[in-house]
């Protein structure tokens, strides 16, 4: 499985960014696709998952009511829409596939991250 993370960038607080997620490779509706950041310095943190047949959502308690997941199998991406970003969202994003999914997993496979930096 491939992922491709993109669609970060430089926005101010309280402003939106929608990141998506390209996954290929065989039998890709067999996995979860999580999304974390990381900061410099910090451990890796949990943002979201969905599973492939959007029955299952995860998130944060840090980003609840402010970012959704959801996928277009069409296109095999995920999206993260960001909405009301705060200065702490500023981390690199990466996205993630694993078969089983939620936020307590090792996820199996990685993307490159997306910077996103929220400014004040």
């Amino acid at each position: 499985v491939q992922l491709q993370a993109s669609g970060g960038g430089l926005v101010q607080a309280g402003g939106s960014l929608k990141l998506s997620c390209a996954v290929s490779g065989q039998t890709v509706s067999a996995y979860a696709v999580g999304w974390f950041r990381q900061d410099p310095g910090q451990e890796r943190q949990f943002v979201a998952s969905i599973n492939w047949s959007g029955t299952r959502a995860y998130y944060a308690d840090s980003v609840k009511g402010r970012f959704t997941i959801s996928g277009d199998h069409a296109k095999n991406t995920v999206y993260l829409q960001m909405n009301n970003l705060k200065p702490e969202d500023t981390a690199v994003y990466y996205c993630a596939a694993d078969a089983r999914g939620g936020p307590y997993v090792q996820y199996e496979y990685w993307g490159q991250g997306t910077q996103v930096t929220v400014s004040s």
